[in-house]
């Protein structure tokens, strides 16, 4: 499965290890990622793709707030 926007990732290396994040842009080596916290939707973290795992799931992320994005990412498990 290959990383798209909207993917729910989870990261497993770096300071960030063990959060849920969602993918807001990708290509074939790198995700730009947030989780309405520490990484807001304006400013995404730019990640290594072999850093993350992708889970099952996709969240719209098409007019959504950083807020909305937190309690979507905690009701699918993540540390906010």
């Amino acid at each position: 499965m290959k990383h798209m926007k909207g993917s729910v990732v989870k990261a497993v290396a770096g300071r960030d290890c063990g959060g849920l994040f969602v993918v807001t842009d990708a290509d074939e080596k790198y995700c730009f990622i947030a989780d309405g916290k520490s990484r807001r939707l304006a400013s995404p973290k730019r990640k290594n793709v072999k850093h993350l795992s992708l889970t099952n799931s996709m969240i719209d992320i098409n007019d959504i707030t950083d807020k909305k994005l937190r309690t979507l990412l905690r009701e699918l498990g993540g540390k906010e």
